[in-house]
């Protein structure tokens, strides 16, 4: 068998169309969580099958997206946009933790947009707790937010740093991912503590709005999920795919949340097995 390719990766982790002049491959989309980056996505984009255009978008409030944090409803609609830019009708929408709540709120908004859903270790039902209330709450959701953004990523450079010299070598995607995620948090165009705030604050109000209608939700849709991930339970994504008409779950089991940076090659093949059941955009 001939090697995959692996496709071009750019800071938005996109790929070209292969197939440009004969049809249109599938087009994928891929949302990052609460913080990370396009970048979160690399690997996993290089195991993607070559037939598949794949776009790991910054979102609003990250890296180098110019609009501001939002919520679910307001993430999904700057996507959208996005994919009009690029003159993209429909595309099989992949959100990993909070990209899952915006990925729902996409298929909520516009179906006929939205040729599949992939949700990893995703936001759903029952997945609130008495901490995220906390980092919500008016006055102390700021003070938490300001407090963790203060410190937190410089402890975790820090960290880092000295991982790297006591190894002597680059750490790999897979290493030390929750202290790279915090570390390598970024915006351009504004303050990570109010992304922080405004996107904990969507999860604990805005989540509600959307549950209602994830019974019509009626893209097919794939649940990738951790029975042992330490923040979300496994109640959610096994409501998840109770809730959605065409939804199916698939467990990955490695003990982690962080599963597209943490277990590429499983969160790959398990993509790349969902897409080979729908029929490609032409």
């Amino acid at each position: 068998m001939g090697r995959r390719a692996r496709g071009r990766v750019t800071c938005l982790v996109q790929r070209e169309d292969p197939y440009p002049r004969v049809m249109r491959a599938q087009h994928v989309v891929l949302l990052h969580g609460q913080p990370g980056s396009g970048r979160d996505w690399a690997t996993v984009v290089a195991r993607l099958d070559p037939a598949v255009v794949a776009s790991a978008l910054d979102r609003p409030g990250y890296g180098t997206n110019p609009l501001p944090p939002g919520d679910f409803v307001a993430n999904a609609r700057a996507m959208l946009a996005e994919l009009d830019a690029r003159g993209v009708a429909r595309a099989v929408v992949i959100g990993h933790s909070f990209g899952g709540g915006i990925a729902l709120a996409a298929a909520q908004l516009a179906p006929e947009r939205i040729e599949g859903l992939v949700l990893i270790s995703s936001v759903g039902p029952g997945c609130i707790d008495g901490w995220d209330r906390l980092l919500a709450a008016p006055v102390a959701g700021e003070i938490c937010a300001l407090a963790a953004w203060w410190l937190t990523p410089a402890f975790a450079r820090a960290r880092l740093a000295r991982v790297v010299r006591l190894r002597d070598r680059p750490l790999d995607h897979d290493e030390q991912v929750n202290w790279q995620v915090w570390g390598e948090a970024r915006h351009q165009h504004g303050a990570m503590w109010r992304t922080f705030l405004a996107e904990q604050r969507a999860l604990v109000r805005s989540f509600r709005e959307l549950e209602p209608g994830l019974g019509d939700i009626s893209a097919a849709t794939l649940v990738l999920a951790d029975p042992a991930d330490p923040l979300i339970p496994p109640a959610t994504p096994r409501a998840l795919a109770e809730v959605l008409p065409n939804g199916r779950l698939q467990w990955i089991e490695i003990g982690a949340h962080h599963l597209p940076r943490r277990a590429p090659e499983a969160v790959a093949a398990a993509i790349n097995d969902f897409l080979s059941t729908l029929e490609p955009s032409r």
